[in-house]
């Protein structure tokens, strides 16, 4: 893994723009035309007031245009005057390839980078997930990046060609007259130190805008993906308050940076106007003691005013660079996080699993200052039906957040058919893996999309078979679209039983090694639940099956029960015998 934090901008931006050299490489040679067709530009005009209207000699270094000049005032002027208009439409056409290309890099630019942070993004383990909020990572992802976009990919190239532009015109002033080019540099320095101050304030500001924006989005994003908690609950004013300090706080701090930008502009702008007013106040003077020509105090007029053109535009573009530093830095601190759970370089496929599983030794916790397992064993034989009881926080679901390397143990080992399942590479894992939670999870996509998320080359006939066999059909073939109806948000357009059934067809129609449920019939009627654990019954037969059970009717079906409490195994064995026991689970069963 790059070490982003080292240096943000470089790793961030110039890395990623080293991909696009092509582009970046056209871009860059228009922005050299721009420059020679800019210092270029007052050339005709001194041609025209030195050597026609005043008539002076030409020097040795004009030379070449002495046959223009000898062809006549009349077709001279005609020539001068086109070569403005050529001058002109060259600087135009060299500015569209430039802004297309620069835009072009742009959004390339925010394309690789937003799927590079989308993709470690899911790499990140969940206890990182766990303790972030969503709009805040939203607000990386899209906003961040937009920032980046906006201002690198033109500042990389704008700067480079606004120095050489600035390069170039003072070298031509010095060549005409050096003691003029120091009266117009003399103003740089304090434009820079002033500029120096500004963009400090800028960058402060900008880091607690982005920070305020990001707790904007997460508070939106919470209230809206719980609505149906807010209505229910009548707290529509109190989100209301809540969101409006939070905006007012952003709002603020947007206002705070509009103020500092605008006066980065007003001093650029203030100090160009005394470089001008000294260059033709100096520069007359010069004029009338025979040091200089009214062409050369011309072209220095032209070159002060398009000198503090691109030092304007460099300020406007540092004023930018303090906010998007502050982007570059928040996308750093997510990709220099590096994901802890990795597969080794040997780490092989898993395929056609037996399903025998064992835990040896097995502890762990969500923070080394507390543990939620403790020193967890099992063996579970292939094919066998086992469920997993006890009260909430018992550590059952951290059970199988590392059985499917969720998260890793701190201690003991965890073994699949005798292998530790830190060989298996994690995808080849899980997907030898079908799970049904408790929780459905659906995405906003159609219902066919849904069920074949466990299985992305599934057929139709598959994805109608598992639907079938989950008793989701019947209710699907009423929908108005049938298999391709959209559902909602987070399925949230059907009824939990309903959700329940598309959940447990998406984890059937892979034919899993190893089946886990939680519960997965607790939202649907009696007649359905009992049709559900027959069809489960029917397609795991042979093969390994978890069930992590809250209801303690029909437990004779299980080949083996797990009785947890307090993070640890007290009790195991089938039904009949764990009741002899007169222990923990049968507390459980009679409560």
């Amino acid at each position: 893994m790059t070490d982003h934090s080292a240096n943000p901008v470089r790793q961030i931006v110039v890395n990623h723009l080293l991909r696009m050299k092509g582009k970046v490489l056209i871009a860059g040679l228009s922005l050299l035309g721009i420059i020679l067709t800019e210092v270029l530009t007052p050339w005709p005009l001194k041609i025209i007031f030195d050597y026609i209207l005043l008539d002076k000699p030409l020097p040795e270094f004009l030379s070449m245009l002495a046959p223009l000049l000898q062809a006549g005032t009349s077709v001279a002027l005609i020539i001068l005057s086109c070569s403005m208009a050529g001058i002109a439409l060259l600087n135009g056409s060299f500015s569209y390839l430039q802004t297309y290309n620069t835009a072009r890099v742009g959004h390339e630019l925010v394309y690789i980078l937003r799927r590079e942070l989308f993709s470690h993004l899911q790499q990140l383990p969940l206890s990182f997930h766990t303790r972030s909020r969503t709009g805040e990572l939203l607000s990386r992802v899209s906003d961040d990046t937009s920032i980046l976009k906006d201002v690198f990919a033109e500042w990389s190239l704008t700067l480079l060609a606004n120095l050489l532009t600035v390069i170039s015109m003072m070298a031509i002033m010095f060549w005409l007259n050096w003691q003029l080019s120091l009266v117009v540099l003399a103003n740089v320095p304090i434009l820079f130190f002033c500029l120096y101050i500004l963009n400090k304030k800028i960058k402060i500001i900008a880091n607690r805008q982005r920070t305020q924006e990001g707790k904007m989005a997460s508070q939106v994003s919470e209230v809206l993906s719980s609505m149906t908690l807010v209505q229910a609950f009548g707290r529509e004013e109190h989100e209301d308050d809540l969101f409006e300090v939070q905006s007012a706080k952003n709002r603020e701090e947007g206002i705070r940076t509009a103020r500092t930008t605008a006066a980065v502009s007003k001093i650029v702008i203030f100090i160009s106007a005394i470089g001008k007013a000294a260059t033709v106040l100096f520069g007359a003077v010069y004029v009338l003691s025979n040091t200089m020509t009214p062409g050369d105090l011309l072209i220095f007029v032209s070159y002060v005013t398009s000198l503090f053109k691109p030092l304007r535009e460099m300020a406007r573009l540092s004023a930018k660079f303090s906010r998007a530093f502050v982007s570059a830095h928040r996308i750093s601190d997510i990709l220099s996080i590096n994901p802890n759970i990795v597969d080794p370089p040997h780490a092989i496929a898993a395929v056609n699993l037996q399903g025998d599983i064992q835990f040896q030794n097995v502890s762990f916790g969500y923070t080394p200052q507390s543990s939620v397992l403790h020193d967890i064993s099992f063996h579970i034989l292939p094919g066998q039906r086992v469920a997993m009881v006890g009260a909430s926080g018992a550590g059952k679901s951290t059970t199988i957040n590392l059985l499917l390397r969720l998260y890793e143990a701190q201690a003991g080992t965890i073994l699949i058919d005798s292998r530790d399942i830190k060989d298996y590479s994690r995808e080849s894992l899980r997907r030898e893996i079908g799970i049904v939670l408790q929780d459905t999870v659906l995405t906003g996509a159609s219902i066919r999309e849904n069920i074949s998320y466990g299985k992305p080359n599934a057929t139709v006939d598959e994805v109608e078979v598992a639907a079938r066999e989950a008793l989701a059909h019947d209710f699907i073939m009423e929908l108005p679209d049938r298999y391709d109806t959209i559902l909602g948000e987070r399925g949230d357009t059907l009824s939990g039983g309903q959700r329940q059934r598309i959940c447990l067809a998406r984890a059937i129609i892979k034919r899993p090694s190893l089946l886990i449920l939680d519960e997965p019939t607790s939202a649907v009627d009696p007649l359905s639940k009992a049709l559900i654990r027959e069809t489960v019954q029917r397609i795991q037969q042979g093969k390994t099956t978890l069930f992590i059970a809250h209801e303690f009717c029909d437990m004779e079906q299980f080949d083996h029960i797990l009785v947890f409490k307090n993070g640890r195994i007290v009790e195991h064995g089938p039904h009949h015998d764990l009741m002899k026991l007169q222990g923990h689970y049968c507390e459980l069963v009679n409560a």
